[in-house]
């Protein structure tokens, strides 16, 4: 009997390819806004009297079916918010708020009877009676 051995040559390292940077695509905005919305918050921050970052959008634990939507000025742009910019206004969206604003559409309506923001969230999967909360 005899022993073969079999010896391979070394196989060369393998060398990087040259790293192109990968292209991001845009992210597309977290929210829409109507012109008719644009121009309220125009004339809210107009009104305020001193100067304004933008108008804070988020949600929160409150009302009849658990969540609502809060709207506030806000001094300062924070480290993590979401920007929406459209028309000349910059609407921050709370971190915590994201994932509930994902696809909403902000609109301002007046009507005899009441005017307001309304908020169309594809997310939502139902509202109480008075319109004030929804749940996901």
């Amino acid at each position: 009997m005899s022993t073969t051995t079999e010896t391979s040559a070394p196989v060369p390292a393998a060398t990087p390819a040259a790293a192109t940077p990968r292209v991001r695509r845009p992210r597309p905005q977290l929210m829409s806004v109507t012109p008719a919305a644009v121009e309220r918050v125009k004339a809210l921050i107009d009104g305020r009297g001193k100067p304004t970052a933008g108008i804070r959008i988020g949600v929160r634990t409150k009302g009849c079916s658990g969540m609502s939507y809060t709207l506030e000025f806000a001094d300062a742009q924070q480290p993590m918010d979401e920007i929406v910019e459209t028309g000349g206004v910059k609407l921050l969206i709370d971190p915590k708020a994201s994932l509930f604003l994902i696809g909403t559409e902000m609109d301002y309506v007046e009507e005899k009877l009441k005017s307001g923001f309304v908020f169309t969230n594809p997310n939502e999967k139902g509202r109480c009676g008075c319109g004030e909360s929804f749940h996901v």
